[in-house]
């Protein structure tokens, strides 16, 4: 019997596909898809594919997020690779780290030119080109449980910065970026959703900042951080026929964090 959320004979693009969420995500598309296009940046995706061995992943390096240079370049990975049946999205330029009151606003606008700029163009090219094909597809976003809700500055103790404004302001654009081509892509059988992760500290931070993890987890229901493994479910499900029926949705992975 196939899995709930199969993908089996699907092509299936992913960005940002050797990182921290990225990289747990690509190696469970490997075992089920007939090809796997992993976008990251020079050196990362091919040391990533080899040292894991992955048969059906190609790496492609990318920086997505020079939004000048991407429609040319998916349109080389479309005529190397073929077009995808869907598409992980997860690469996203860093934010600025600065702390409100100090903010420039050049910085504020270059999170928004790396990450929701490029996010745009890629979102955009890929889906008028699934049109084209009449097969529909399905496009998964990811934003970010600070999308939704502002950080609590609470529980950043000096010298750590709170999260800052630049990420979840781009992070809640993303959701109304996901909502508007789903209603303008439906007709098309283009499906836009996002994955909407909750506390997912990468280990560096863990270790760095055992005070700050537990603070993490006990403003979850569940009373802890999110496992990386934990977000490939969601995601597969999104992308597979089993959420034939679901689109402009954010599905949010956040082990209750937005619910209290």
């Amino acid at each position: 019997m196939k899995p709930w959320h199969s993908l089996e004979g699907k092509t299936i693009w992913i960005t940002g596909g050797a990182g921290y969420l990225g990289s747990v995500i690509t190696r469970e598309l490997d075992t089920q898809c007939a090809k796997v296009v992993c976008f990251d940046l020079a050196g990362r995706s091919e040391a990533f594919v080899r040292e894991h061995g992955l048969t059906r992943t190609v790496p492609v390096a990318l920086d997505v997020n020079d939004a000048a240079a991407l429609p040319a370049a998916l349109d080389a990975a479309v005529a190397e690779h073929g077009l995808p049946d869907g598409v992980a999205h997860l690469a996203f330029a860093s934010s600025s780290g600065y702390r409100l009151e100090n903010l420039p606003a050049a910085e504020f606008q270059k999170t928004f030119d790396g990450a929701l700029t490029p996010s745009f163009v890629l979102c955009r090219a890929l889906a008028e080109k699934m049109k084209a094909r009449g097969t529909g597809g399905s496009i998964v976003l990811f934003s970010s449980m600070y999308g939704v809700v502002a950080p609590d500055p609470r529980i950043y103790h000096e010298p750590m910065t709170p999260n800052p404004i630049d990420y979840g302001a781009s992070k809640a654009a993303l959701l109304q970026l996901a909502r508007y081509l789903a209603v303008h892509y439906g007709p098309a059988g283009v499906r836009f959703n996002c994955v909407t992760p909750g506390p997912f500290p990468n280990p560096a931070v863990q270790s760095k900042h055992p005070e700050f993890i537990a603070d993490l987890a006990r403003k979850t229901a569940l009373n802890r951080v999110g496992r990386n493994t934990e977000i490939v479910g969601p995601t597969l499900f999104l992308l597979s026929d089993s959420a034939s029926f679901v689109t402009g949705h954010s599905l949010v992975v956040d082990g209750g964090w937005t619910s209290w």
